[in-house]
């Protein structure tokens, strides 16, 4: 958001050090650390209030349930699939054998 480098702050400690001088600047900082403190409270209340409020939970819940939902159907396709391909494999296999199995029996006669 703010785009404030190592140089910038330097520059904002020597004003502030001339402005208010030595003795006044760590009381100032020690303040403003205070009230950056109350305002990063302040908005996380705030933001939990909302999501309260909107039920942001229920929607995060419902959001996950329906991903898992899509996943299960996803593997389930996936898995019929594989089956139905091992399953045409076999009955090749086995229309194969019963084949070599009537050659075996046409050339004994």
């Amino acid at each position: 958001m703010f785009d404030v480098g190592f140089s910038e702050l330097l520059v904002i400690a020597i004003i502030s050090l001339i402005v208010m001088g030595p003795e006044r600047l760590p009381e100032t900082v020690r303040t403003i650390g205070l009230w950056i403190g109350r305002l990063k409270r302040m908005f996380i209340n705030a933001r939990r209030e909302l999501e309260n409020e909107v039920g942001m939970d229920e929607v995060r819940r419902q959001l996950h349930n329906e991903k898992v939902m899509t996943d299960l159907e996803k593997n389930k396709s996936e898995f019929q699939r594989t089956l139905q391909q091992s399953k045409n494999d076999l009955e090749k296999t086995a229309a194969d054998i019963n084949q070599a199995i009537d050659g075996e029996t046409d050339s004994k006669s």
